[in-house]
């Protein structure tokens, strides 16, 4: 029991990460090629902003939504809580995924040449007022780790999870690695993708090291954040 209430077996699973997946691909993609169509979006702005949030209907919504109506909810299945001791998980584990990922990101560019990433290339293309580059800059910051780890860390790690037990594997490795392998997949930038491999590998462990979101949440924050300052300076 939870919460005085009987916790029921979850009925979803990796259908619904493939959900998950194709609603943050595809509803942004409908959604901005309408508004363009129709003339809705001139300036950039509704683009720009759209591409950073629409996906949250798939990551963040969906895991929400199939884990209320097949489960105990998102708290329960997915470990969606914070703990003082989240924070500093969290800290720590940002900080070694922007050790590592910059590690990562010299080797990738000693083959490739230099790189960037989507997002920052988007705001040095777009012609937008400054305050669209400080909300781009908020949904880097704060909503985008919080829609890709409840679906990542969250939804996929524990359909994972539960399909390797249930295959008589061992569970974490298969999470973390599986997990880790589609956050690098759905930002559709193959030159990062040793990058993003190496930064979901990161938030993939500490996610089963804790046992909840929250870390994970923090830790991808705090990844960012070196992100966030470029793109604030690109708008300055």
């Amino acid at each position: 029991m939870a919460a005085g209430r009987d916790l029921r077996a979850p009925r979803w699973g990796l259908p619904d990460v493939v959900v998950a997946l194709l609603l943050g691909l595809l509803v942004p993609l409908f959604i901005l090629s309408g508004l363009i169509a129709f003339g809705a979006a001139p300036d950039g702005a509704v683009v720009l902003l759209g591409a950073a949030a629409l996906p949250w209907i798939g990551f963040a919504v969906w895991p929400w939504l199939t884990t209320r109506l097949q489960g105990n909810g998102p708290r329960i299945d997915l470990g969606l809580a914070l703990r003082p001791i989240d924070l500093a998980w969290g800290v720590g584990a940002g900080m070694a995924s922007l050790v590592l990922g910059s590690v990562v990101a010299a080797l990738t560019e000693a083959v490739t040449g230099p790189f960037e990433s989507s997002a920052g290339a988007a705001v040095a293309q777009a012609d937008v007022a400054r305050w669209v580059v400080v909300a781009f800059a908020l949904c880097a910051l704060v909503g985008a780790p919080i829609a890709e780890e409840l679906c990542f860390r969250g939804l996929a790690f524990a359909a994972i999870a539960r399909r390797a037990h249930r295959g008589g594997r061992r569970a974490v490795p298969w999470a973390v690695i599986g997990s880790s392998v589609l956050f690098a997949l759905i930002h559709l930038e193959p030159v990062r993708f040793p990058v993003l491999l190496t930064i979901g590998l990161v938030l993939g462990w500490v996610r089963a090291r804790t046992g909840r979101l929250g870390a994970p949440i923090v830790a991808h924050m705090v990844n960012n954040s070196l992100g966030v300052i470029g793109i604030l300076s690109m708008g300055s």
